[in-house]
């Protein structure tokens, strides 16, 4: 080996301190976990830097985190976790991070005994001889840090905790390992160091042995091999991957180095090595070795003692403070929306609703009948509620008198006519919020008492069976339309198709607000092929027909309560009749009201079929996070009042009966046709004609001598 002589000598050893880099998508990573899994936990969390040698002559090297830096489940992270093998980028090292729900808790956070802390496990680790089994401790890492997830805006510092020696290092020499080694010492040395590092066995090992045989061989090993290299004329070299690229300067890892070797084999004099690279390569010229004194300090001979420990980062201005970075700027804006649309949500989840299952509102599928007041409101008050996918159904043009009550139209909207409120509502419900999926369906719901003159019947047809697809398509199907008979096909096609059918009406200072019970039967037929259905299953649904299949009472539906099928209500009446006239606070109530029952019966375990609870009532004692479920919810605004009220399914009702829902399957549209044409036929299919006969016929004896004729 060549021998030269070094200015530095007698020199206190200068280290270049470490520095750190973040990747975007680590804080990303993190934002989620924070938001999924941790929400207000500030437990530790275990984390993996990783670094390199130095590859550039001009520029350090950086420890890195990555997003994969994050462990997917930190719940099951062992108190030290086990790091995979690193590549030749990517060196790991354990860190730790403390992360903060306020900025008040950040800055209160002991700095010096967390440092303290940490030196003190790396201390640990060297008495225990942990060091010689994974080298990588020595550079372990501390990170704290406050994440403002509303603004997505991230208060950070990183420690790269450091043992102090003293007295201190004194360096007797320091140049290129180009010109302290004999040419074939050299060349062996980087063959060795490029073999050492493209081994997926060792390239993780950032701290290592070099032995330099007489013959000028040069062999790496392990720590763990120190007695191995004793003896035999070999001269030692410590290394380590140096990511500092100053030429007269070791990088920051030396620093524990040096205090392992005097701590565990007692050395006062250290022959170092400063590896370093080029083009991926080992480089001699870039590479420094060195030579130390230093001197165990008297403390140490304490296992128990607790070392005193520098290592805080400076921040870019040189100062010791933490650093702040946003990523609002560089993420997508829709990205950004949906994780601000979500923050409510999640917080909700972290302080009241544990068991809020926001899985379940993003995929549900619901169809919107009607795009007016109701309709609006509804869809508003889904995508609050974190709903993604939403159909709107509506057959109208956007009026001058709509956008003062209609909250997803605008005055531009009225222009030239009016858009078609379906895409009118679309293309605004995007412009709110553009992750949502949403679509706009101009379509007219054919109604009983609505005859189809012959040149119509094709298109009424068709009309029919667009429905008929959009409900089988959907999970839930929200009936908000102007007038009662609109709603009888929808209610007829979710019985029979037994999905969650909730409406919500509206009168001038009045309000109802109910969900549908299931079907008459849960039937896995064919509802294409009307003709399939057979006596025995005709007659099984009617046994059905008000009870579900527990034998429980089946909740009605929005008809049940009918005596009379629904009929043309906007024919021949004045304006104010045909209009819906209400007070303006009506329609966000109601509609308020419709999305959290469909939240409820959601978070239900038995959904459609989940039974109707009283307010103030033992029945609606409910052991539900949400509270209780209702059928129905019923509300004056003049008298600021609400009830909640229970109604079970009629075996007459002219839409969810066993009997109509049986019609429509074995004669289909031909049948709905004849109800759109004739809806006396309701009437006298469900058996309403006999009881309003029986009714008219049924008299009184009153005592007083009132009228005989008196209708009961």
């Amino acid at each position: 080996m060549a021998s030269s002589s070094s200015s530095h000598q007698g020199e206190i050893l200068k280290f270049a301190p470490l520095q750190s880099l973040v990747d975007a998508g680590f804080w990303r990573r993190f934002s989620s976990l924070k938001l999924d899994t941790l929400r207000i936990d500030q437990s530790p969390i275990n984390i993996t830097g990783f670094y390199a040698p130095c590859s550039n002559t001009e520029i350090s090297n950086h420890l890195t985190l990555l997003s994969e830096s994050l462990s997917p489940e930190p719940s099951e992270q062992s108190p030290e976790v086990e790091f995979r093998r690193g590549n030749r980028n990517r060196c790991p090292v354990p860190g730790i991070l403390y992360n903060t729900n306020t900025l008040e808790s950040f800055r209160a956070l002991d700095k010096k005994n967390l440092l303290t802390m940490e030196a003190k496990k790396i201390f640990e680790d060297i008495c225990s001889g942990k060091v010689e089994e994974d080298s990588a401790v020595l550079s372990r890492f501390l990170l704290i840090s406050f994440a403002d997830l509303k603004k997505w805006s991230f208060r950070y510092w990183f420690a790269f905790p450091a043992l102090v020696l003293d007295p201190p290092a004194t360096i007797l020499d320091l140049k290129p390992a180009s010109n302290m080694l004999n040419v074939e010492e050299a060349e062996s040395l980087a063959a060795a160091c490029n073999e050492w590092r493209n081994s997926s066995l060792t390239t993780g090992m950032p701290f290592f042995l070099v032995t330099i045989s007489s013959s000028s061989h040069a062999t790496i090993r392990p720590l763990k091999d120190w007695k191995v290299c004793q003896g035999n004329d070999q001269k030692l070299l410590f290394g380590f991957y140096d990511p500092c690229h100053r030429p007269k300067n070791p990088g920051w890892p030396l620093r524990n180095f040096f205090a392992f070797i005097c701590l565990r084999w007692k050395l006062e004099k250290i022959r170092f090595l400063c590896y370093r690279e080029k083009h991926g390569l080992a480089d001699m010229e870039s590479s420094l070795i060195g030579e130390a004194l230093i001197s165990l300090p008297q403390e140490w001979r304490d296992p128990q003692c607790i070392p005193k420990a520098v290592g805080w980062e400076t921040n870019i201005e040189g100062k010791l403070s933490s650093r702040i970075i946003s990523l609002a700027e560089s993420m997508d804006p829709e990205r950004l929306a949906v994780s601000a649309a979500d923050l409510n949500l999640k917080l909700m989840r972290w302080r009241q609703l544990p068991s809020l299952n926001l899985d379940a509102l993003s995929s549900v599928k619901c169809l919107l009948l009607g795009a007016g007041t109701l309709g609006c409101q509804v869809a508003r008050m889904l995508m609050a509620w974190g709903v993604r996918k939403i159909t709107l159904l509506d057959s109208g043009r956007v009026a001058m008198s709509n956008p003062v009550r209609q909250s997803l139209y605008t005055f531009q909207d009225s222009l030239s006519g009016g858009s078609l409120k379906a895409h009118a509502a679309v293309k605004n419900l995007k412009g709110i919020f553009p992750a949502v999926e949403a679509e706009g369906i101009d379509l007219s719901i054919p109604m009983p008492g609505h005859p189809v003159p012959a040149q119509e019947v094709d298109r009424v047809l068709e009309d029919c069976k667009s429905l008929q697809k959009l409900i089988t398509a959907h999970d839930v199907i929200f009936l908000l339309t102007d007038t009662r008979e609109s709603r009888w096909f929808p209610t007829l096609l979710c019985a029979n198709e037994n999905k969650i059918a909730i409406t919500a009406a509206l009168g001038f200072d009045s309000y109802l607000v109910m969900r549908h019970g299931a079907g008459p039967i849960n039937s896995t037929l064919n509802n294409n092929d009307h003709s399939s259905i057979t006596v025995n299953e005709a007659a099984q649904m009617g046994t059905l027909s008000t009870k579900d299949a527990d034998g429980s009472c089946r909740l009605g539906c929005y008809f049940c309560s009918d005596v009379v099928a629904p009929i043309d209500s906007t024919s021949n009446r004045s304006l104010d009749q045909q209009c819906t006239v209400t007070r303006p606070g009506l329609a966000p109530i109601a509609s308020a009201l419709a999305v959290e029952l469909l939240v409820g019966i959601l978070h239900h375990p038995n959904r459609i079929n989940a039974p109707g609870e009283i307010a103030n009532s033992i029945i609606g004692s409910s052991e539900q996070p949400l509270g209780i479920l209702p059928h129905q919810i019923r509300g004056s605004i003049s008298q600021f009042s609400q009830l909640t009220l229970l109604g079970y399914s009629s075996s007459s009702c002219t839409a969810c009966s066993s009997a109509v829902v049986s019609e429509y399957r074995s004669r289909g549209m031909e049948f709905i046709l004849q109800a759109i044409n004739h809806p006396t036929y309701l009437e006298d299919l469900t058996g309403l004609t006999e009881l309003m006969k029986s009714a008219s016929t049924f008299q009184l004896d009153w005592d007083d001598g009132t009228d005989e004729d008196a209708d009961f």
